[in-house]
């Protein structure tokens, strides 16, 4: 006898094929975990066999969740946000939900208008990482969410939990490393804002030259229009200075292609005559001539401590918010050498 129009087949179908009870089908179809897996086979081999589809609209209705996450960046061209989106992704998909990308593109109206959008459609929960954290609007926005959220790495004036890089014990740590290779004059080459991973890491920076002795020239912080500009022509004329930085600090974005196309251009080597370190570590890092030093935070970590804190509040947890931090990780590669 040929299955059934799947169209006619609906979840009591499933548990009669199946042979169980009306609730235990309805966890499997749910992705629940209290199934056993006896009971989970069964119930799997009834809907292949009667070619069901589960009605995701009204179970929303009447469970009052969609199963979905929303997850605001600033712009997925960069490869930190595209790396975490997809970490996130896999650790919200092992728990059975759907996570939504939007990219709010550092427009405070686009932001504030994606904001209200994740709370008209009802989302279960938000992810989100506004590229202007002191915009009233956003702010606004922010406070009107219904839903739980989780902030990460912003300095954000909300109820929410929050997922922070360690960006000064990161600049700490780069600087020791580079001063214990002799380096005097270190530079940071980045996107300019206000928001905290730019500010903290600038601060990081200074604070970090003052703890080694050294001096710290304002020419040498680089800060350009967005994560996407072209760092080349500002990398050059840094490059050509008579007394120019020893070793970079660089945005790992696109900012790093064009600072090491600076560098090519300006005819100096890595690490004889200059050394580098990528703040963060993009895919080509690794493969590079000579291979680069990151300065990297574990993505997968932060992945893990943002579900947890999304998933607990969607579990009815009411304590107060909390404030994680995720260190970064230096990676000893070939780009960094003694000052020349």
């Amino acid at each position: 006898m040929p299955p059934r129009k799947p169209a006619s087949v609906n979840i009591k179908d499933v548990a009669r094929h199946a042979g169980v009870s009306l609730g235990s089908a309805s966890r499997v179809v749910n992705n629940v975990a209290n199934v056993g897996e006896e009971t989970r086979a069964k119930v799997l081999a009834a809907i292949e066999a009667l070619g069901y589809r589960p009605n995701h609209a009204a179970q929303s209705l009447r469970s009052r969740s969609t199963r979905t996450i929303g997850c605001l960046v600033t712009d997925v061209a960069n490869p930190l946000y595209a790396q975490l989106f997809r970490a996130l992704e896999e650790r919200f998909l092992a728990e059975g939900y759907l996570l939504l990308l939007a990219n709010g593109l550092n427009d405070p109206d686009r932001e504030i208008a994606l904001l209200n959008l994740f709370r008209l459609r009802g989302m279960d929960g938000v992810v989100i990482a506004p590229g202007n954290e002191r915009h009233a609007g956003v702010l606004k926005a922010v406070a009107a969410l219904e839903m739980p959220a989780v902030v990460l790495d912003r300095d954000l004036a909300s109820r929410h939990d929050k997922v922070q890089f360690d960006h000064a014990a990161g600049m700490k740590a780069a600087v020791a490393y580079l001063a214990g290779l002799g380096h005097r004059r270190i530079a940071l080459v980045q996107s300019q804002s206000s928001n905290r991973p730019m500010r903290r890491r600038a601060e990081g920076l200074r604070a970090a030259c003052r703890s080694h002795g050294l001096a710290f020239d304002d020419r040498w912080l680089v800060q350009l229009p967005s994560s996407t500009s072209s760092a080349y022509d500002a990398v050059a004329a840094l490059l050509a200075a008579p007394d120019r930085p020893t070793a970079l600090l660089v945005q790992g974005t696109s900012i790093l292609v064009e600072t090491l196309n600076a560098v090519s251009a300006a005819g100096l080597s890595m690490p004889r005559d200059l050394s580098l370190m990528s703040i963060g570590d993009p895919d080509f890092a690794v493969h590079h001539a000579p291979p680069l030093t990151a300065l990297r935070v574990d993505l997968h970590a932060v992945a893990d401590r943002t579900a947890e804190r999304l998933l607990a509040r969607l579990g009815g947890e009411t304590a107060e918010a909390v404030s994680l931090r995720v260190p970064s990780e230096l990676i000893e590669r070939g780009s960094c050498g003694p000052a020349p």
